[in-house]
């Protein structure tokens, strides 16, 4: 079940022990899910329980989990060494993983720990320094990973373009699906069975689908309405393909456009365009960003737009899709070759009611940016 070659997985284990050299890290013990599919294959939601990942200096490595995944990181990865700490009301993992630790050669020294990620609570953080106090230093090295993580390899490429193929699939099916009367269940419906019927994956949080006065909304909620005669309707989705996401974004208007809705496009439109722009080798995420804002605000929209306009995009788990860097003020994070970006024009105009949206994904380059989807970013009227 591996999605890449034991060379690839090499060769990601290489750049990670270097950076551990660089700052002089005896161990790693990983808790981003992100990070484990990333470095080993291993694929599962379980990291919603205690679990870490062990990479000691010289490459070996451990995984401590439960017994619900044993036999997922047995499948799924290129793991040979698996323990498993037993639930029972006194267990204490963190204790088991400090066993592992000096089972593994590891008795003393400074461990960088993924304290920034959604697989280590603060609960478990606090058990996990409590256990291994003394005689380890335990250093916050959470972006040591999602740095390495955010220039894609050509094998993760290919993922990234499949991904970006499964957009544009479940975009045609989710503006066939619309039209007054429409149920937002049928339109999501459509668009998921556009995804997976085509061999693609669950995304790492829900596709957003709002109309009406619900189209400013920049986040799922639960409940269903039918679309009105005129209509508004906003939609943000991505395609999945081996965890691999290539997302979309887009206003669509139901009935007669409204002028306002025909302003927000055009700038929407300018601003997606000199962003696109700036997401090349050299630039930084706040350029990006900063793109952004120019445009809307000299279309006297800066009290309708947001402050954040896009981020980096890959292979995430649960709850969220959005990876690093994100595009805000002052971000100094340079773009590189190979970094996956998704830039999106958000503008909400609560006074009016109104929503404008469009967004979608490029791949940096080594001399700017190739647009992966969404090639067609006209307003769509139905």
């Amino acid at each position: 079940m591996l999605h890449f070659s034991t060379d690839e997985f090499s060769a990601r284990l290489q750049r990670l022990l270097t950076e551990m050299g660089a700052r002089k890290l005896d161990a790693m013990l990983l808790f981003a899910q992100e990070s484990m599919y990333w470095l080993t294959g291993y694929d599962t939601f379980g990291f919603c329980f205690f679990q870490s990942l062990l990479v000691r200096a010289d490459g070996r490595m451990a995984l401590l989990t439960r017994s619900a995944d044993l036999r997922q990181a047995q499948h799924t990865s290129i793991l040979g060494d698996i323990r498993v700490w037993t639930d029972r009301k006194d267990a204490t993992p963190a204790e088991q993983l400090l066993a592992v630790a000096r089972d593994l050669g590891v008795s003393t020294g400074r461990i960088g720990v993924e304290f920034d990620s959604y697989g280590l609570t603060h609960a478990n953080g606090r058990k996990l320094e409590a256990a291994f106090a003394g005689d380890y230093e335990l250093t916050d090295a959470s972006e040591i990973i999602t740095r390495l993580r955010a220039v894609k390899s050509a094998a993760e490429i290919v993922y990234v373009r499949e991904a970006a193929r499964l957009s544009d699939a479940a975009d045609a099916a989710g503006i066939a699906a619309v039209h007054a009367g429409a149920d937002e269940g049928d339109i999501l419906a459509a668009q998921h069975n556009a995804i997976f019927s085509a061999g693609g994956d669950y995304p790492a949080n829900e596709f957003i689908i709002g109309s009406g006065r619900d189209a400013l909304l920049c986040r799922y909620k639960a409940g269903r309405r039918k679309l009105d005669a005129r209509d508004q309707i906003t939609l943000e989705f991505a395609g999945v393909y081996r965890h691999y996401h290539a997302a979309l974004m887009r206003t669509i208007t139901v009935g007669d456009v409204s002028p306002r809705h025909s302003e927000l496009y055009i700038a929407a439109h300018e601003a997606l365009l000199a962003c696109e722009a700036e997401i090349r080798p050299g630039r930084t995420a706040g350029d990006v960003f900063a793109a952004h804002a120019h445009v809307m605000d000299a279309h006297g929209l800066e009290n309708h737009r947001l402050a954040a306009c896009g981020y980096s995009l890959g292979a995430k788990f649960t709850p969220s899709w959005m990876d690093w860097p994100m595009f805000y003020e002052g971000n100094d994070w340079v773009l590189e070759p190979g970094m996956v970006m998704f830039a999106h024009m958000i503008l909400m105009d609560s006074q009016s009611g109104t929503a404008m949206c469009l967004g979608r994904t490029s791949l940096t380059t080594l001399t700017g940016s190739e647009v992966l989807n969404g090639h067609d970013a006209g307003l769509v009227m139905k």
